[in-house]
């Protein structure tokens, strides 16, 4: 479980194919408090640890996880969104992210405002999970939808959360991560499902 509130951005220094697998290698400023078999959301992906090197750890991503994810788009030297898991005795400063991705979205716009940035992003299916100033996880980042559409929404990124997650490299046309409010999911889910008698 994770909070959506970005530890710190890292490095991809190496991809490497394994079969329908995907191995990645991240240099990270937190590799020495790492462990073997620890949960870490990778752009709101959550993998897990496989393999600690000298300030750079190993994890896979599996062929579900490259078809359901932007990871399959990702080179090496790109910047990531790096969040440990988080403990049970931390505040909730964003909201839950269980970093299980829903759907991968498209840039549409980058509008700088006054310091802020607006950013808007394409769906492939519709916004029913997403509500207006509800929560949304993008690239692992917990933030506030607005102006929602048929298949569109905005945020609007505050410039420490541009400055110090992978937003401040973003482009028109880049894919993005998107995590629906687990809690909008189950809503929807009851909600759906005929009363029982």
């Amino acid at each position: 479980m994770f909070t959506g509130i970005i530890e710190q951005t890292a490095e991809l220094i190496k991809l490497s194919k394994e079969s329908s697998n995907l191995r990645l290698t991240i240099y990270a400023g937190f590799v020495d408090e790492l462990k073997v078999d620890q949960s870490i959301a990778h752009n709101g992906v959550c993998l897990t640890v496989e393999k600690i090197l000298e300030e750079r750890y190993e994890v896979v991503a599996v062929k579900e996880t490259l078809e359901k994810t932007n990871l399959n788009s990702l080179k090496e030297g790109d910047v990531l969104n790096l969040e440990r898991c988080l403990r049970m005795s931390d505040r909730i400063d964003g909201h839950i992210v269980q970093g299980h991705v829903d759907e991968v979205a498209r840039i549409s716009e980058i509008n700088e405002v006054e310091g802020s940035w607006i950013i808007g992003f394409d769906l492939h299916s519709n916004t029913d999970l997403i509500v207006e100033k509800g929560s949304i996880s993008i690239n692992g980042v917990s933030l506030t939808a607005f102006d929602v559409g048929e298949k569109f929404f905005r945020v609007t990124i505050i410039p420490y959360t541009f400055y110090h997650t992978s937003f401040q490299h973003s482009k028109i046309g880049d894919q993005v991560n998107i995590e629906f409010d687990i809690l909008g999911k189950y809503v929807a889910k009851m909600s759906s499902k005929p009363a029982k008698r």
